[in-house]
């Protein structure tokens, strides 16, 4: 039982039970908020950084009509792939309907005839570029290759096809040179306006594109299925106009 004293101070008062407070709507959204805003905030920032993530890739980023891979012992001047890019493009047609005709050129940076006696770094540039160009030969990504070897690239890949579109058997490696045109025996590529290239971090001195582009060679790739054949799509006549007129000077080795 409590005693006199404690209840001989509690106040009356203290005995009534308390009104719950009635908020109003606005009260209760402003507690609401208070408690959430966080959790808005990071849903908020969350979702916004998944459109714009979508929006970019699907609507900002450019995607390439054609695929055109350069493979060479060492990188072409920034200029040069510039230039070629949008010359080559004229020669394309706009197949994904996004209002413009865009190659993009894959170059890949690998010395077949090196072998052992290639530095560190070389080695190093070597094994990427093999790997980023095994990557394009199995997806089927590139249609014509501008190849500085074009008989270690065969080779090595086994992925181009005759002159005459058709694909060669196993084993014909050796004859590289029934797949392949010199640029310089065509006449549209030899006579693309490519301009001058200016000196960069990988060329000491600038030169003529035109010029540093004559030692390669240009070959199709086969497509031996479906798949690749799909993936292919529209590179035939991308190829049929840079090679029109096209006479072939390359000859067998030995």
């Amino acid at each position: 039982m409590a005693s006199y004293r404690y209840e001989r101070d509690i106040d009356p008062a203290d005995l009534a039970p308390r009104v719950e407070k009635q908020y109003t709507r606005k009260e209760r959204w402003a507690n609401w908020w208070d408690y959430n805003l966080k959790w808005v905030l990071l849903i908020g920032i969350a979702a916004a950084f998944v459109a714009y993530s979508f929006i970019g890739q699907y609507f900002f980023t450019t995607k390439p009509d054609y695929n055109v891979a350069v493979v060479a012992p060492y990188y072409l001047p920034d200029d040069t792939v510039t230039a070629l890019q949008e010359q080559l493009a004229r020669y394309g047609e706009d197949l994904n309907g996004d209002g413009k005709t865009v190659v993009t050129l894959n170059v890949y940076t690998l010395d077949y005839s090196a072998g052992d006696t290639q530095t560190e770094s070389d080695a190093y540039l070597t094994m990427a570029g093999t790997t980023k160009l095994a990557t394009d030969v199995a997806g089927g990504l590139s249609s014509v290759f501008l190849l500085y070897d074009p008989a270690g690239f065969q080779e090595s890949t086994g992925s181009l096809r005759y002159l005459d579109g058709t694909l060669p058997e196993a084993g014909s490696d050796s004859d590289w040179w029934n797949m392949v045109y010199r640029w310089t025996d065509c006449p549209v590529l030899a006579g693309l306006d490519l301009g001058e290239y200016r000196a960069d971090t990988t060329h000491a001195q600038g030169g003529d594109s035109q010029t540093y582009l004559a030692d390669f060679y240009v070959g199709m790739r086969g497509a031996w299925n479906t798949g690749t054949e799909e993936n292919l799509a529209g590179g035939e006549e991308l190829w049929q106009a840079l090679t029109a007129g096209a006479v072939s000077t390359v000859e067998a080795e030995g």
